[in-house]
C-alpha cells in the first residue's frame, strides 16, 4: 500500500447538489506517485453486486469535487457506474503544499492515481474503467487518454485546452512572441516577489462584483461560481483563485502532442455557443479512428455542461461508456 498523508475530511454533505437516494456515497482517499494524497468521493449504485465498470472524473479547472464533477460521477452511479470525483493535487481536500498550484504532468498524473485506485479496488473490473473530465480537466482527460491504456473510454465535457489558453490568449489573441514574453516577465517577476514575501500571491478566483462589460462567458462564470447555483468554500473559483505564477508550466507545455495516436474511445461534448467550443472543435480533429466522437450541443454555452441536468446529454454518456467498456 502506497503511503498516504493524513487528511481532514468533511463527512456531511456539503454538495452544490441534492444527495441521491439511489446510490451509497462515502470518502476515499489514494496517493499519486509524487506521494500527494487525494481525496475523492466514491459513490456506488445501491445494492450492486459484483464487479462494475469504473469511471473516475475531475474539473472544471479550479472547482472541487462537490461541485461539476460530484454532479456527474452521482448521476453516472445512479445509472450502474462505480464512479469517484477527486479533488487534484493542492486544492480541495487533497494534499499537497503549497496550496493551488498544479503542472500539466501532475495533473495527468492525479487522472492516472485515480485509475490505479479503481483498477485495485475489490468492486470494480479492471478492464472496465473510464474517465470524465470537464472544462480544463477536459483536456487532461484526454491527455491522460494519450498515456494509459488502462482506460478504455474517455469523455470530455466543455473542454478547455489549457495550455493552449495559457500560450495564447483567448481566441489566439495573443499568439505572439510579443504577448508571451510579456506575460513570462510578469510571471517571473511575481516569483520574486513571492520568494521575497515568502508566500504565493493569487491571482483571485471569477470576478465579483461583475463589471456591467465583461463578456459573456464571465457572467456564465459568475452566474454559477459566485451564486447559490454553484458557490463552494473549498472552491478556487468562487474563492481567491490560483497562485499567480502556476501558470508558468502550462505556458512552456503543450497538451495533445500523441492524441492521434489514442486507441481508446472518446466522446468530445461542447456547447454550440460556449466560447471555447473551438478548442474542443481543433483538438477532435487531432484524433484518429471510428470509435470518437464529438457531439455539440445547439444553444449551450460553457457552464451549460456544469449543472444542468436538462441540457448534459447523460444518456449519450451512457450510451457511449457502456458501449466502450464491455
Amino acid at each position: 500500500m502506497m503511503k498516504t498523508e493524513t487528511l481532514t475530511l468533511t463527512q456531511e454533505w456539503d454538495k452544490t447538489f441534492p444527495k441521491s437516494d439511489k446510490v451509497d456515497h462515502c470518502k476515499v482517499t489514494f496517493a499519486n506517485h509524487f506521494g500527494i494524497t487525494l481525496a475523492a468521493d466514491m459513490y456506488v449504485p445501491r445494492g450492486a453486486a459484483g464487479k462494475l465498470p469504473a469511471i473516475a472524473v475531475s474539473g472544471p479547472f479550479g472547482a472541487c469535487k462537490e461541485q461539476s464533477s460530484g454532479l456527474y460521477a452521482q448521476e453516472m452511479a445512479e445509472r450502474g457506474f462505480l464512479t469517484i470525483a477527486f479533488d487534484p493535487s493542492f486544492t480541495g481536500e487533497s494534499g499537497g503544499f503549497p496550496r493551488a498550484m498544479h503542472s500539466p504532468d501532475i495533473d495527468v498524473e492525479d487522472f492516472q492515481a485515480a485509475v490505479d485506485f479503481l483498477s485495485c479496488c475489490d468492486k470494480v473490473d479492471p478492464e472496465r474503467i473510464g474517465i470524465i473530465g470537464i472544462c480544463g480537466w477536459g483536456g487532461m482527460a484526454l491527455q491522460t487518454a494519450c498515456i494509459d491504456t488502462r482506460v478504455k473510454t474517455t469523455v470530455v465535457s466543455t473542454m478547455y485546452d489549457m495550455s493552449r489558453v495559457a500560450g495564447n490568449g483567448y481566441f489566439d489573441a495573443a499568439d505572439s512572441r510579443e504577448a508571451r514574453q510579456a506575460a513570462r516577465k510578469a510571471i517571473n517577476a511575481q516569483r520574486t516577489e513571492d520568494f521575497r514575501n515568502g508566500s504565493y500571491a493569487r491571482a483571485g478566483g471569477v470576478v465579483d462584483p461583475l463589471p456591467e462589460d465583461a463578456p459573456f462567458f464571465v457572467k456564465d462564470y459568475h452566474d454559477y461560481y459566485k451564486t447559490r447555483r454553484g458557490y463552494h468554500p473549498r472552491s478556487l473559483n468562487s474563492n481567491e483563485g490560483w497562485t499567480v505564477s502556476t501558470g508558468t508550466s502550462l505556458m512552456n507545455t503543450r497538451l495533445f502532442t500523441y492524441a492521434g495516436e489514442i486507441d481508446s474511445a472518446i466522446l468530445m461534448i461542447h456547447g454550440e455557443k460556449a466560447h471555447s467550443c473551438y478548442m474542443s472543435r481543433d483538438a477532435f480533429k487531432l484524433l484518429k479512428g471510428d470509435n470518437k466522437e464529438l457531439v455539440i450541443i445547439p444553444g449551450a454555452v460553457h457552464t451549460d455542461l456544469y449543472d444542468r441536468k436538462d441540457i448534459i446529454p447523460f444518456d449519450k454518456i451512457q450510451k457511449f461508456m457502456e458501449e466502450h467498456l464491455k
